[in-house]
């Protein structure tokens, strides 16, 4: 009796499981579908809850009581592990979801050295100096920041000599971070022309002459016979039997003669601003690379005659050297502002404050050129400003690419421009070369920033590392295309037009 009854126990416990394991195989879709939405569907927030079960292995029938309750003790673990597995995945699937969504390049900037972070001069969070290096938005470059960036932070002092500073500026900034800032510095190409802008094959002549007509302050030394590009040989000269068969007449003044059949080029050279054409030219030349033949101010024949003895020192008792004779109201007013708040020497005609527009001799005799017993302005310029930490430059009109000797002749002595001019001036010099007066909001701010630098060695220093370094930018182009090399590349452009055979020129 007690056999039947743990015999039909046994059946009925078979029967239950049997029922079970069909019931939980049933549930499996739609146990799937839930896991399913809640690994998809989770990141747009559909499913709020998320079913996991995983169904039971069916109890084995030929099992004995004894086993069945050792195998309900392990089931209880069994069935704990079961549940903990599918937990563990579905939260390595919410991990992979969130580091698939989520950027950590910003994070990923590498550490600052120790010697790095005492300095002042590199930080990687904010942009003082550009242009910056051309970076992706994930991953930005670090802004170098040099000791210009940081005027202030150092104890004002006075200071003349050069050479000492310098090499506080190599200790503590150096041509690797300078060379490293401006290695994005970008500039406007188009500002300034290509000297080897046409290709060879496009030259129709293996030699052109140029007679200089009427260009009275073209420096005479440009006279002469140039072996240029390409083959191509060019005459330059004002002597009209050595010109009987020129290709080109240059004109520096106004014209109104057009040009015949067969005749030589028509060139007008417009240097200054406003450019304007004559109306009857072949060929402009002027400041602006448009011009089909640009001639730009820095180079070194505008005035070839005159003492470049450059000292090492500079004044410092005195900030600032001016010098104008061509008195302008507009540049007056701009010059009379300015340096009522800083210290200066005004050498020329215009707002004088060393008793007369002929005392930089007085001031620096050795300035003078023994060869030149009688002196003119011009001869000693260089020199005279080559005295001062820097030099105000405004130009006489104020448009774009329009930088003259005012602006580089400071440069090529040594001394630091304060500009006023031409809005793209920064296509036209080395970088960090002048003070730029456009990026002030008044004059005065632009004179406490003067004071500021001529108070710091190490940031006025940085002024000149540009040239020690050899950062150019676009100003080495500036120089190749100046006056010095006009003659080949007049030449050339007039060889490439076929010179006396090329067609008269349409009227405009």
């Amino acid at each position: 009796m007690l056999g039947l009854q743990l015999r039909g126990a046994h059946e009925l416990l078979n029967e239950t499981n049997k029922k079970e394991t069909m019931m939980n195989l049933k549930d499996i879709p739609m146990i799937q579908s839930q896991i399913k939405c809640g690994v998809y569907r989770a990141r747009l927030f559909k499913c709020k809850t998320v079913a996991l079960f995983i169904p039971p292995r069916p109890k084995n029938t030929t099992m004995t009581t004894s086993s069945s309750s050792n195998s309900n003790s392990n089931s209880r673990y069994s069935s704990n592990f079961r549940f903990i597995i599918p937990i563990l995945g579905f939260a390595l699937l919410c991990t992979l979801f969130l580091f698939s969504n989520l950027n950590f390049s910003s994070y990923s900037t590498p550490p600052v050295s120790d010697t790095s972070a005492s300095s002042p001069l590199i930080t990687t969070t904010k942009n003082v100096s550009p242009p910056s290096p051309v970076a992706t938005s994930n991953n930005p470059p670090p802004v170098i920041l040099t000791a210009v960036d940081s005027i202030g932070s150092r104890p004002k002092e006075t200071f003349s000599d050069l050479i000492p500073i310098f090499d506080r500026w190599d200790q503590e900034v150096g041509c690797d971070r300078f060379q490293e800032k401006f290695k994005g510095w970008t500039v406007n190409a188009s500002a300034v022309q290509e000297i080897d802008r046409y290709e060879c094959s496009k030259l129709k002549m293996s030699h052109a002459s140029v007679y200089v007509k009427l260009a009275s302050w073209v420096p005479d030394i440009l006279d002469g016979l140039y072996q240029c590009r390409c083959g191509l040989s060019c005459l330059w000269t004002r002597n009209e039997a050595l010109a009987d068969k020129a290709d080109v007449w240059l004109w520096v003044t106004f014209h109104l003669q057009n040009r015949t059949e067969g005749g030589p080029l028509h060139a007008f050279f417009q240097i200054e601003a406003p450019r304007w054409r004559s109306g009857h030219e072949d060929i402009f030349i002027s400041y602006h690379a448009s011009s089909e033949v640009q001639a730009t101010y820095a180079g070194k024949f505008f005035r070839i005659h005159r003492s470049y003895n450059v000292p090492n020192n500079k004044r410092d008792d005195v900030l600032v050297y001016w010098s104008s004779s061509n008195c302008k109201p507009h540049r007056d007013e701009i010059a009379e502002k300015f340096l009522s708040l800083v210290s200066h020497h005004s050498m020329g005609k215009c707002l004088n404050n060393v008793g007369g527009s002929d005392m930089a001799l007085t001031f620096y005799p050795d300035c003078q050129m023994e060869e030149n017993p009688i002196p003119h302005w011009w001869d000693h310029l260089h020199c005279a400003m080559s005295h001062y930490k820097f030099v105000l430059a405004i130009e006489n009109t104020i448009t774009e690419s329009y930088v003259t000797e005012k602006l580089y002749y400071a440069l090529d002595v040594g001394s630091v421009p304060i500009y006023f001019g031409a809005p793209n001036v920064w296509d036209l010099v080395p970088p960090n070369s002048i003070i730029d007066a456009s990026k002030f909001k008044s004059i005065e701010e632009l004179a406490n920033y003067v004071k500021a630098v001529g108070e710091d060695p190490v940031a006025y220093a940085e002024f000149h590392a540009w040239r020690r370094c050899g950062v150019m930018g676009n100003y080495g182009k500036v120089r190749l295309a100046s006056l010095d090399t006009l003659p080949c590349r007049l030449c050339e452009e007039a060889s490439v037009r076929g010179g006396r055979k090329a067609p008269l020129r349409t009227p405009s």
